[in-house]
């Protein structure tokens, strides 16, 4: 349930970065739903491997070189789809940008085992504050 979960929240970040980026197009909602797959199977199998290579430029950079990684992924699961097109780096980068944000609000509501969270916050009753303060 997970994975379909963050494979949605991936779709609607390339939606976002589809509509706002003008370098980015995809054809249609099947070609998004295989691009957020395929995105997350480069993420999850690819990415690790080049964050690890490029360690010492992260580094040096801060972690800005991280956006760079993660435009190269977008621009690598571009090339296995027809329908999934990159004008450019600078598109890929934009997109990837939006991508993050849109994964980040959304993985904001989603747990560790991929399962949809509502934390409720409850203010304590002045009863139960006395009996508090009274221990």
């Amino acid at each position: 349930m997970g994975f379909l979960i963050r494979t949605a929240i991936t779709g609607m970040g390339l939606w976002v970065a589809a509509e706002l980026v003008s370098g980015i197009s995809v054809r249609d909602g099947w070609t998004l739903i295989w691009a957020a797959i395929v995105l997350g199977m480069v993420n999850a199998i690819v990415r690790p491997i080049a964050v690890v290579l490029t360690l010492p430029f992260t580094l040096l950079t801060l972690g800005l070189f991280l956006w760079v990684i993660n435009a190269a992924m977008i621009g690598l699961a571009a090339s296995f789809l027809d329908g999934f097109q990159i004008a450019g780096f600078g598109s890929a980068l934009l997109g990837a940008i939006l991508i993050s944000l849109t994964g980040w609000i959304g993985n904001a509501f989603i747990g560790e085992r991929g399962r949809y969270e509502v934390v409720v916050m409850k203010r304590k009753s002045e009863a139960n504050r006395n009996v508090d303060q009274r221990r």
